[in-house]
């Protein structure tokens, strides 16, 4: 089993959850969102991007018979940072991303830093060149229609690479 068989399986998993949303919308709680955040360690009523991405990651990996590989959290900064220690773990800069926009691939969990404490994640659906550049396409959870990364349900959005927020990518093994 190789890295493409799991991000490709965690993607198609992420793909099935687009719509999912808190019950009621703002308690960051529900069935399913329950399930993202028990998933990384945690009660109802925290914020659940990170814990999504590990959720998705989590039914892949167990499908495939393996272990998962991403870092063990529901904290995007924690989940940033701690990549660097793992050996099943690629990391991919912003700036290294923008250079060589072909090696962000689909599968890929993408982080959006703001500050030292805040940041929000999703995993990467696509990549499109077009007139005006790179477009990332991701699905996300804790999110809304309007881009938020405080939202209340799993959505696809488009992003930039440019974006100052983005930190980079992560590419799990």
């Amino acid at each position: 089993m190789n890295n493409n068989e799991l991000t490709a399986l965690a993607l198609q998993i992420a793909q099935g959850q687009v719509g999912q949303s808190e019950q009621p919308i703002g308690s960051n709680s529900g069935p399913m969102v329950n399930e993202y955040l028990k998933a990384a360690g945690l009660n109802p009523g925290y914020a659940w991007c990170q814990a999504f991405v590990y959720w998705c990651y989590r039914e892949a990996a167990g499908k495939l018979n393996r272990g998962n590989p991403l870092i063990h959290t529901a904290g995007v900064h924690d989940c940033w940072n701690k990549s660097l220690d793992s050996p099943f773990i690629k990391r991919l800069p912003r700036e290294n991303a923008i250079k060589t926009p072909g090696s962000i691939l689909p599968g890929m969990q993408f982080i959006l830093l703001f500050g030292t404490t805040e940041g929000h994640t999703g995993i990467v659906e696509k990549t499109e060149v077009t007139a005006t550049g790179l477009l990332i396409h991701t699905i996300e959870g804790n999110s809304n229609t309007n881009g938020s990364r405080e939202g209340y349900e799993v959505v696809r959005h488009i992003r930039k690479p440019e974006d100052k927020s983005l930190a980079g990518f992560i590419q799990y093994s």
